[in-house]
C-alpha cells in the first residue's frame, strides 16, 4: 500500500480518526507516559536530586526483593489468590451465560440478568463492608446461623486459612454476572440453522450445547482465557488492603500490597518501583507463553 492509498483512505474515513484522537492521547498520556518514571527502580531516588538527578544502582533493590524474606510469601500468596480465582471463577461466567441463553422465558431471563449483574457496581469499600457484616463474630449472619445449628463462632477474617476463598468467592459473586456478558453476546451470533438442524438430528440440550454453544464461544473463551493468564501477578490492592489486618497477614499480603505499603508507607519510592516493574515484567512474559500455546494448540490468538 502506498502513501497516496493510505492518504486518500485517511481522507475518506477523516471522522473515524479524529474519534480515535483522543483515546490515543489518553493512552500516551497515562500509559506511556509514566514509563519515564520506570528508571528509579534502577536508581537510588532523592527527592532532591530528581528522577535525573539521582544516582544509579543496578538490579540492587531487584537483589534485595528476591533476597527478602518476604519475598516468598508475597508471591506465593499472589500466585495462590489469581490461581484460585482463575480456577474457580473462570467457568463460572461461561455457564451462567449458556444457563440465560438456554432459557425460554424472556422476563426469567432478563431478571437473572439483571440480579447477577448489579453487584459489580457496588463499591470495592461497601463490597468490604458487607463482608465485614455478614462474617461478624456476633452479629453477622454465618456466625449466627454456625451458632443455631451448635457450633462455635468463628472469627473468620482472623484465620488466615480462610481469606482466599473469603476474597475469591466474593469476588466470583460480585462480577460473574457482568463477565457472563461478552459470552452471551458470542452466544447470540450463533447461526439458529445450527440450533434447527440439530434438533431435526434428535439432539437435546446437553448435546446442543456441547456441539454447538461451547465450540461456537470457543475463541472468545481463549481469548479471555490469554488475557487473564497475563494478569495472574496483578491482584487489585483495594479489596485486599481493605480485608487485611494482623492476623490473616500470612495469607493476605501480596505484591501489590506490599508494593502500597513499602512504596507510600515507608517511602521507599525506588524498591517498591522495582518489586512493581519485576511484576509487570512476570505478567508480560506470561502473556507472551500463554498466547504462544495458544496459537500452537489452536487457531486462536492476540496475536
Amino acid at each position: 500500500m502506498n502513501k497516496t492509498t493510505s492518504l486518500k483512505r485517511v481522507q475518506r474515513c477523516w471522522q473515524l480518526y479524529l474519534m480515535m484522537l483522543l483515546p490515543m492521547a489518553v493512552i500516551i498520556i497515562f500509559s506511556y507516559g509514566p514509563m519515564f518514571g520506570v528508571q528509579i527502580a534502577f536508581k537510588e531516588f532523592r527527592a532532591r536530586d530528581g528522577i535525573w538527578g539521582s544516582p544509579w544502582i543496578g538490579f540492587t533493590h531487584f537483589q534485595n526483593f528476591f533476597n527478602s524474606y518476604q519475598f516468598q510469601r508475597v508471591v506465593t500468596n499472589t500466585l495462590g489468590i489469581s490461581l484460585y480465582g482463575l480456577i474457580a471463577g473462570f467457568p463460572i461466567p461461561i455457564i451462567l451465560a449458556i444457563l440465560v441463553n438456554e432459557s425460554l422465558h424472556p422476563r426469567f431471563k432478563k431478571g437473572v440478568q439483571l440480579v447477577t449483574f448489579a453487584p459489580h457496581f457496588i463499591s470495592t469499600v461497601v463490597m468490604t463492608n458487607m463482608i465485614l457484616m455478614f462474617l461478624s463474630v456476633y452479629g453477622g449472619p454465618v456466625n449466627n446461623l454456625i451458632a443455631s445449628l451448635g457450633g462455635e463462632r468463628i472469627d473468620f477474617m482472623a484465620k488466615p486459612q480462610f481469606f482466599k476463598s473469603i476474597y475469591v468467592w466474593s469476588g466470583i459473586w460480585q462480577g460473574m454476572g457482568y463477565s457472563s456478558v461478552i459470552y452471551i453476546a458470542a452466544l447470540s451470533g450463533i447461526d439458529p440453522a445450527l440450533y434447527e438442524a440439530a434438533t431435526i438430528d434428535g439432539a437435546g440440550k446437553f448435546q446442543k450445547i456441547l456441539y454447538i454453544d461451547l465450540p461456537g464461544i470457543a475463541p472468545t473463551i481463549v481469548i479471555l482465557l490469554i488475557l487473564n493468564c497475563g494478569h495472574i501477578m496483578s491482584v487489585g490492592y483495594e479489596k485486599i488492603l481493605l480485608m487485611q489486618n494482623g492476623l490473616n497477614m500470612a495469607a493476605s499480603d501480596v505484591i501489590s500490597t506490599y508494593v502500597y505499603r513499602m512504596g507510600l508507607e515507608n517511602a521507599q519510592y525506588s524498591f517498591s518501583a522495582a518489586v512493581g516493574l519485576f511484576n509487570s515484567v512476570v505478567n508480560a512474559l506470561l502473556l507472551v507463553l500463554v498466547n504462544q500455546a495458544a496459537r500452537k494448540l489452536g487457531e486462536t490468538s492476540l496475536w
